[in-house]
């Protein structure tokens, strides 16, 4: 009995742990048999890689700005002006795509500096000054680009989102080098997996059931070869899914790991027992904000080697998709609680949503409708499991 009642507790830890991932799963199910097989098509799932890429570098500076308790609603702008900035620099004063880049995102981390100067040192609401930062990175980005179109960019700098991994193989029709680095990412996965489980058994936890365990890790690192090997079939692993995959393991690495993701998350928790037990709110507070401008600066870039242009328009909305795949990725609307894995998978889902809408000819009124429904749902379910505990 008592062995019955663990298996039960397992399976619904589990169940919350990987509910979002199955939430995805189901919607990935639905899309693919409602487009006729078209949403998991090598090319298809290229698209969507390189149409959500932007969304998930800003996601993960949006997380720690949430979990540290605030909001920012000016990356859009930032995405616009970013690559206004950038267009001039490489296309008009024709500088080296690497260092234009390099000021670019050193550009966005001060443009991050200035708004949470006011937020973490005068206490400003950051709902306010990156509304104002948002109205005014709109209108720089017209100043900068004169409401004009500026392009092309060198094919240099456009490989950042066009560019795939070279295969070392020269395999026709299957691209052998992306596929195992998609076997390489599944094994790494499972390393961290199996060495997390033994550090809880080494410390008396409970990890629950082995097979419960091996079940569940060995779906996720499934996923992962099958998404390679899809994308393997096509072109290979693009570039920007490398750049960033890079980056969800370094956040993953700083959140769980590090002493300043664990500041954020007691910043974020209670920010007058995090100041009692020596914290210093006020820079975490700071540092999140120019983390945040920074990677809205990567993502202008990438958004801008998409297009192969920069656009006065560039960015508007995107605050909007960055900010519903944080929380319905788990994240808490104040702050303290929130998963690099989480809102990742939450950017997919918006990703898949949009995707598969779109190939099915659902009108844009009708996608806003669902998205603000599905963004709903999701802060519901954290206000009713706060409430219920």
């Amino acid at each position: 009995m008592l062995q019955k009642n663990n298996l039960l507790l397992s399976l619904k830890r589990s169940v919350r742990e990987y509910g979002l991932l199955t939430s995805l799963l189901v919607i990935i199910i639905f899309f693919q048999v409602a487009t006729g097989g078209a949403l998991l098509q090598p090319l298809n799932l290229t698209n969507l890689v390189l149409q959500n890429s932007y969304i998930v570098v800003m996601a993960l500076g949006m997380l720690m700005v949430i979990v540290c308790g605030h909001i920012d609603l000016s990356v859009g702008s930032i995405v616009g002006v970013i690559g206004a900035l950038a267009a001039v620099l490489m296309v008009d004063y024709q500088i080296d795509f690497l260092m234009a880049s390099l000021l670019c995102i050193l550009a966005g981390a001060l443009i991050g500096a200035a708004q949470g100067y006011w937020v973490a040192f005068w206490g400003m609401p950051s709902f306010i000054v990156t509304l104002a930062g948002m109205l005014v990175f709109r209108g720089a980005t017209i100043a900068i680009s004169e409401g004009q179109s500026i392009g092309p960019f060198p094919d240099s700098f456009t490989a950042i989102s066009s560019g795939f991994i070279p295969d070392i193989f020269s395999g026709e029709g299957l691209r052998i080098t992306s596929l195992l680095l998609g076997i390489a990412v599944a094994a790494a996965f499972w390393f961290v997996e199996l060495r997390r489980r033994n550090r809880v058994v080494k410390n008396g936890g409970d990890t629950g059931p082995k097979f419960l365990f091996i079940l569940k890790n060995g779906l996720v690192a499934g996923l992962i070869v099958f998404f390679c090997y899809l994308l393997a079939t096509y072109r290979g692993l693009p570039t920007v899914l490398v750049i960033m995959s890079v980056l969800i393991g370094i956040y993953t690495f700083v959140m769980n790991r590090m002493v300043l993701g664990r500041w954020i998350y007691a910043v974020g928790g209670n920010r007058k027992a995090a100041e009692l037990s020596g914290i210093n709110a006020a820079r975490v507070t700071f540092f999140t904000f120019v983390n945040m401008g920074a990677l809205a600066a990567v993502a202008g870039l990438i958004f801008a080697s998409r297009l192969n242009s920069a656009t006065p328009r560039a960015g508007t909305g995107f605050e909007l998709d960055v900010i519903a795949a944080v929380f319905i990725g788990g994240a808490s609307a104040s702050g303290g609680v929130g998963k690099v894995v989480g809102v990742v998978i939450g950017a997919f889902i918006m990703g898949v949503l949009n995707n598969g809408m779109s190939i099915m000819g659902i009108g844009v009124d009708y996608q806003q409708v669902i998205k603000g429904i599905v963004l709903l749902a999701a802060v519901f379910v954290d206000v009713y499991q706060k409430n219920k505990g």
